[in-house]
């Protein structure tokens, strides 16, 4: 059921206080990120210059640098066959990179249905929309249990057929055709069915990164909680908001400013739309050394 609701735009207190790019500028970065990692690969079958060769499941970059995506690489483990050097390498890249920068870093930064998922939940958010439909978070898992025991039965990247992600690249290339479809329904699902109902708690591919995300360096940081007035609107941008709260409010409870949570995709909306200025990017070493990990992470 549909009921329409006014919601206040979030981080217009921001845009006041501190003016339209720092309001803006880590969404800005990001879709620059995003929107310019597409045209690397676009600009070779289209315009014949090679700088990256491949797709989002591997890649080799100038000639030198092999990428292997991580949940590509587990389906392959999983089929019992052993990737090819280069592909070892490239997956022992990204298994390091992301252990710095967070895991669920490749969902804010380099997916190509961000930008789509992100727009369903702009357009939810204008026309007031709300539903009571359920899913939980913990259904990825799930979902990249399945996906795993599938390319194990059948020896095949067989998720790859009808990954979103996947589909929308090689669409990008080869052209949509049926990748319209899977695009428009997850499009579709976030705007009617489930608030961001594909990336917080369906896609698999956001699972498997999220593993890297336990122990990672790069985190966001309340470093200026006590300046905190309440207004929300770092929960209503934040694609995760349940790992906000015990950063920004468990100072009595003994915790830490850093946002710990693996769910976090160090997006940095945020740090854009809080007018007090109360994130910042920092790394999980600015938390009190007495306070344990394991109580200040949230799931």
């Amino acid at each position: 059921m549909v009921k329409p609701t006014t919601v206040p735009d979030a981080g217009s207190d921001a845009i006041a206080s501190k003016g339209w790019w720092s309001a803006h500028k880590w969404l800005v970065l990001r879709r620059l990120t995003q929107f310019g990692i597409l045209a690397l690969f676009l600009v070779g079958p289209l315009a014949g210059i090679w700088i990256v060769k491949g797709n989002l499941n591997f890649s080799y970059t100038l000639g030198v640098l092999p990428l292997t995506d991580l949940f590509v690489g587990m389906q392959t483990l999983a089929t019992g066959h052993l990737p090819e050097k280069l592909g070892l390498i490239g997956l022992g890249v990204v298994l390091a990179f992301y252990l710095l920068v967070g895991g669920r870093t490749y969902c804010a930064w380099v997916c190509p249905i961000n930008p789509v998922t992100d727009a369903a939940h702009w357009l939810r958010t204008r026309l007031g929309i709300q539903t009571s439909a359920h899913v939980s978070s913990k259904t990825r898992y799930w979902l990249l249990g399945m996906a795993l025991l599938l390319s194990a039965v059948t020896g095949s990247l067989a998720w790859e057929l009808i990954n979103p992600i996947s589909m929308l690249h090689r669409g990008l290339i080869f052209g949509m055709g049926a990748a319209w479809m899977i695009v428009l329904s997850v499009f579709l699902f976030d705007l009617f069915v489930v608030k961001r109902g594909w990336c917080g708690h369906l896609c698999p591919t956001g699972a498997a990164y999220s593993l890297l995300g336990r122990t990672s360096v790069v985190r966001v940081t309340a470093a200026k909680r006590e300046a905190c007035n309440d207004c929300m609107d770092c929960y209503q941008v934040c694609p995760e908001p349940k790992v906000i709260r015990p950063a920004l409010k468990g100072a009595a409870k003994g915790l830490g400013p850093v946002i710990l949570s693996e769910q976090c995709t160090n997006c940095g909306r945020c740090i854009d739309v809080c007018a007090k200025d109360v994130f910042s990017f920092g790394t999980r070493f600015q938390n009190p050394a007495s306070l344990p990990t394991a109580i200040q992470s949230t799931s």
